[in-house]
């Protein structure tokens, strides 16, 4: 056995992650009077689960976007072409329920994302990729 296959082999599951802006403009009261950021953010831990773990950070600069998610590839979803994919506008519960039903299935790579989550998903810049925490 080669070591990388002993290093595969070793190698913790990575579970989907579930990333939320929730510290500059997305998450505040003031440019979304009327959601419960709080509330959104334990909707998703709920309905995560097992299947994947759901972090907050301060900022993913990207704040044209708010509230941004980013659904990050389990090892497994990455391997299978997988990579990250930012959604932007996240603000009602059938978008939260969209994105834990996909972490679910499996997340980027191995399942496609369900019902109209492709029209929130947007681009950014390589600079904010590889600046993603984690």
């Amino acid at each position: 056995m080669s070591r990388r296959n002993r290093a595969e082999k070793a190698a913790p599951p990575s579970p989907v992650t579930v990333t939320v802006c929730r510290g500059c403009c997305c998450g505040t009261e003031t440019k979304h009077p009327g959601v419960d950021h709080g509330a959104q953010l334990e909707r998703l831990r709920a309905g995560v689960g097992d299947g994947g773990q759901v972090r907050a950070v301060k900022c993913l600069d990207a704040c044209a976007h708010s509230n941004v998610v980013v659904v990050s590839p389990s090892a497994e979803g990455r391997r299978a072409g997988g990579r990250p994919v930012w959604l932007g506008w996240v603000l009602a519960d059938d978008m939260l329920d969209e994105i834990t039903d996909w972490v679910r299935a499996g997340g980027p790579g191995l399942a496609d994302p369900p019902g109209t989550l492709d029209l929130q998903e947007f681009a950014v810049s390589r600079r904010l990729r590889e600046g993603l925490p984690g």
